[in-house]
């Protein structure tokens, strides 16, 4: 079954030292590398652990850390936003 970038929904999320692991409800598994977002790069593994599936599986948030990940956008290679470069 093919997912469009749009319906993608993440289930959950799990991290190692140096990657984010976010599980599609269509089975994927995405690996994005979390020097792409400095906030989670920089917190602590229980910041991390707090955050909250959004909008039917499309977000990712943290609100202690003040973050929002667009899941469709983790397919297009989409960073952190903020960030200069």
């Amino acid at each position: 079954m093919s997912t469009s970038v749009s319906e993608a929904r993440a289930r959950q999320i799990r991290f190692d030292d140096d990657t984010m692991w976010v599980d599609l409800a269509d089975g994927r598994t995405l690996a994005v590398p979390l020097a792409y977002f400095p906030r989670l790069l920089n917190a602590s593994p229980a910041e991390r652990a707090k955050y909250v599936v959004s909008g039917g599986g499309t977000g990712l948030h943290w609100d202690d850390l003040d973050e929002d990940i667009s899941v469709p956008a983790l397919l297009l290679g989409v960073g952190d936003r903020a960030r200069k470069g």
